[in-house]
């Protein structure tokens, strides 16, 4: 089975030292109040053909009478499919979603048709690291780079056109790969269609369209019927569910939400497989995200007694939420 590389990651979690949470204090994600909800949440979109990336978050603002929304990658106006929409506060974590990995469903049209063994075995050969060439209108400066293509799964074979599926690492133009196919089969090639079904951890299963999105807050505005938008809507804390974790005492969140940096004494446990140097998401007992940032040391060090484990990055939760202790 096809999957991007942190879906492959076995979670074992270490017990550092083990610790119960106060229930004075925050509350579970699925628990926050509907106004928290909305301002700490990710509308992962079904993207139209049509409008741009910015137009469809800009839409959302205006559905949910939010100032703030970002996206996890610009997709062209005709692209449809996986467009997750951070909203109002949780906007601060769309750097890790832009650089999380993606799947796209590509329809290539060849400009002669080729035998399938060569096709196959062209198509094949692009698994890997590639070097790429950003297109000429494009949103990076045009330079080569290198890219990673995870897997490629040719689906079906109809004439000149070919359906495929792609997981590749986030910044591959999958219109430039079509092309690098068709120059390398020796025929040409162009990308006649492309949907993307997943950014990071957010896939189809979790799609809505802005018209369910403007009938979620409906309910809630008009019927005070929250269910719906509590489905559409998606705590922020899922936008993190690829990268690994570390959770902290509840003494210890309220230093993080001022952005200090966590001391070994404030770990309660930790995701094994943490290496020097990558982004990790911090977590309270509950699991509210608190902050992400990048860590110093591996999880086995971080087993140690003294020590800095992670240099904080960007704080999500409000300071004042946990009592003003600190054991760090």
């Amino acid at each position: 089975m096809n999957s991007l590389p942190f879906e492959q990651r076995k979670v074992t979690i270490i017990v550092r030292k083990a610790a119960t949470t106060d229930s004075k204090f925050g509350c579970f994600p699925d628990k926050r109040n509907i106004k928290d909800h909305l301002h700490l949440g990710v509308f992962n979109c079904d993207k139209p053909a049509g409008p741009t990336s910015h137009q469809v978050s800009a839409y959302v603002q205006k559905i949910l009478s939010i100032n703030k929304s970002g996206h996890s990658g610009t997709l062209d106006p005709q692209v449809t499919g996986v467009l997750p929409i951070t909203l109002s506060k949780s906007t601060k974590i769309v750097q890790n979603l832009l650089k999380a990995g993606k799947e796209y469903v590509c329809l290539m049209h060849l400009h002669k048709k080729v035998r399938e063994f060569e096709l196959y075995r062209t198509v094949d050969s692009f698994v890997g690291e590639i070097s790429q060439l950003p297109p000429i209108k494009s949103s990076v400066k045009r330079q080569w780079r290198k890219r990673s293509i995870y897997y490629i799964d040719i689906i079906s074979v109809v004439d000149k056109d070919v359906l495929f599926l792609v997981g590749c690492q986030s910044g591959t133009y999958i219109r430039k790969l079509v092309h690098d196919i068709g120059q390398k089969l020796g025929c040409g090639a162009h990308m006649a269609e492309l949907r993307r079904t997943k950014a990071g951890p957010f896939n189809e299963s979790t799609l809505f369209t802005l018209q369910d999105l403007v009938d979620a807050f409906y309910y809630y505005k008009e019927e005070n019927n929250e269910k719906f938008i509590r489905k559409v809507i998606l705590p922020v804390e899922y936008a993190v569910s690829h990268l690994k974790k570390i959770w902290v005492f509840d003494t210890t969140v309220n230093s993080l939400c001022h952005g200090s940096n966590l001391a070994l004494p404030g770990i309660s446990k930790l995701e094994a497989g943490i290496v020097p140097g990558e982004t990790v998401s911090l977590f309270t007992l509950k699991n509210e995200l608190i902050c992400y940032g990048t860590s110093i040391l591996s999880s086995k060090d971080m087993l140690k007694e003294k020590g800095i484990s992670v240099n904080v990055k960007k704080v999500i939760m409000n300071h004042g939420i946990y009592p003003r202790m600190n054991i760090m």
